[in-house]
């Protein structure tokens, strides 16, 4: 099977200004509540999606027309129009793929990228029984493999250079997934909405994500008046270079929400940031938590740490063994806890204010973190 390296054609998906015709079309009320990187609004025909651009609000990467009732006019300007429910999809996420399984629509998914790194079971099993494929990474996808699927839509990442050109001769509408750029927990867990559109199940997606958000504001609200906000960062150095979440970031964001205080609230950033140990030490180095994930399948503890970079042992959460950690393998992190928002704030409300769960919390068990091993 020969793979293709995707080319850099970036006029195919690049950021286009939004128009006077696109905001005339779009009149109504946006369905979304809290995702900032779409709109989705009821039409004759059924929906019409606008995507907009992550990294100017100014700019559209889209409209598209979702179809109920083919006897309806469409707009003539959107991107692309997809039927609905639709029939067959390929998707480069795990953060799609996972909703089509919670949603019991899994058989709808024909392809996904990166099944090496899979760790859900079900998918496991469909990868192995051939019922999916594995098309492989982003920068070695196999086309061929799509072209021979024939899906409806490919589900991609759309990134700041444009880079996903080659993909239109799948013959696929190309729908940019921008989930992972929402930088609020409850932003990016709504995009279960717009998959419950393309598998035709929107009441169970809604009803799905309403139980999330009534949770997830339910314990924020335990955190609104704390009068103690621990001290809190995260991440560590890779290659020289430690990248820190943002202030205006998704990580910041449920810190806030768990009732602490991040280090770097201030930045206003929504990305990661890079910095230098030292700078990281001299504003860290007192910190009363330190978040980490674990990539790898063995544990990560705090005599590996010490191994891996001599500046770790000099924190205070290190030596007080405050770090709290995520087997992102383990816990199927990636897979999951987006769906998961609700569970995550409960991570860190158990670790920054355990005597605030109560009732339902009563003796919560963190799902995704936990203290990190001696």
């Amino acid at each position: 099977m020969r793979k293709l390296w995707i080319l850099v054609l970036v006029a195919l998906v690049a950021c286009a200004p939004k128009t006077k015709e696109n905001a005339e079309r779009t009149q109504g009320d946006n369905l979304m509540r809290y995702a900032r990187n779409i709109s989705i609004y009821e039409k004759d025909y059924g929906y019409r999606a606008e995507v907009i651009c992550p990294w100017d609000t100014t700019l559209s990467l889209g409209s598209f027309a979702f179809v109920k009732d083919t006897a309806k006019a469409v707009d003539p300007d959107v991107k692309g129009v997809l039927r609905v429910p639709v029939k067959s999809v390929i998707s480069f996420s795990a953060t799609q793929w996972a909703v089509f399984l919670r949603l019991g629509e899994i058989d709808r998914v024909k392809g996904i990228l990166e099944g090496r790194f899979v760790s859900d079971s079900t998918m496991l099993s469909l990868l192995a029984q051939e019922k999916v494929y594995d098309i492989g990474t982003e920068a070695a996808a196999d086309v061929e493999r799509m072209i021979q699927l024939h899906p409806d839509a490919l589900l991609y990442s759309p990134y700041f250079d444009g880079n996903q050109g080659g993909l239109n001769v799948t013959g696929a509408v190309l729908f940019p997934f921008a989930d992972y750029m929402e930088n609020t927990p409850l932003g990016r867990a709504e995009w279960i909405r717009v998959i419950g559109i393309l598998a035709g199940c929107e009441d169970k997606a809604n009803a799905w994500f309403d139980d999330i958000e009534a949770r997830y504001n339910a314990l924020s609200g335990l955190c609104n008046e704390v009068k103690h906000r621990p001290t809190v960062f995260s991440d560590l150095a890779f290659n020289g270079q430690w990248y820190v979440a943002g202030g205006r970031s998704y990580i910041a964001k449920l810190f806030a929400d768990a009732g602490a205080d991040y280090i770097w609230k201030d930045n206003p950033s929504t990305a990661s940031v890079p910095m230098d140990a030292e700078s990281i030490l001299a504003k860290a180095q007192h910190a009363d938590f330190w978040r980490v994930n674990n990539s790898y399948p063995t544990p990560m503890t705090y005599t590996t740490l010490a191994k891996e970079n001599p500046v770790y042992p000099l924190f205070d959460a290190y030596k007080k063994h405050q770090i709290i950690v995520c087997d992102i393998i383990k816990t199927g992190y990636f897979e999951q806890s987006q769906c998961e928002p609700d569970l995550l704030l409960a991570d860190f409300i158990s670790f920054f204010h355990p005597e605030l769960l109560k009732g339902e919390w009563e003796g919560y068990q963190p799902k995704y973190y936990h203290l990190m091993e001696e």
